[in-house]
């Protein structure tokens, strides 16, 4: 049985299933998103939105960046949070619980809707939830290929802390040499 999220009203109001995210100061993107808890029957979809998003990779990666297997296993170790605009699925991000220190990933929207402010909705939503369950800390990495990103985290609170090899079973997938740039953010008490 997975723990349900308590958010706190100033970002978010709870509802059984989903959750009702209002603007943010600056926020491009429209008035109204749902967020909500993936479940199972929304694999195939959140795996295709994924894939979508993350064809910018294409000039290293060999492949679609998650299998329908690969999305399986982590819905089964952790949380996805999607994003949706009158019921269409607009984007996704995974969360894994980790204790005080807490994963995030495979953030991905629409490419039609990139760079409208809903990357920042879904991260927001993402370190609240880790918050409520008691992380303290986000931890994410990022190819260091996509230079792209680590300034858009750092916007974000994010601070470097270190590198990390590829990990073994992406070797043969990459076309390139790389290597992951670790970041975190404190989440502070909630």
């Amino acid at each position: 049985m997975r723990p349900p999220a308590k958010l706190k009203p100033v970002l978010c109001t709870l509802h059984p299933v989903t959750w009702n995210l209002y603007p943010a100061p600056c926020t491009l993107y429209p008035a109204f998103v749902d967020i909500r808890f993936a479940e199972e029957s929304d694999l195939p979809a959140l795996t295709a939105l994924i894939n979508r998003a993350f064809k910018v990779e294409a000039f290293f990666i060999l492949r679609d960046r998650l299998t329908s297997e690969e999305a399986c296993a982590f819905f089964r170790k952790g949380r996805f949070l999607l994003a949706e605009e009158n019921s269409a699925l607009a984007g996704v991000v995974y969360v894994e619980l980790r204790g005080e220190r807490s994963y995030l990933g495979l953030l991905s929207v629409d490419p039609s809707l990139q760079k409208s402010g809903l990357g920042r909705r879904l991260m927001a939503a993402a370190e609240e939830f880790a918050r409520e369950m008691g992380s303290r800390h986000m931890d994410i990495t990022v190819v260091n290929l996509r230079t792209e990103l680590p300034p858009f985290y750092r916007k974000l609170g994010y601070t470097e802390d270190g590198t990390a090899p590829i990990r073994p079973e992406m070797v043969p997938r990459v076309t390139q040499p790389c290597h992951f740039i670790k970041m975190t953010k404190p989440l502070g008490n909630g």
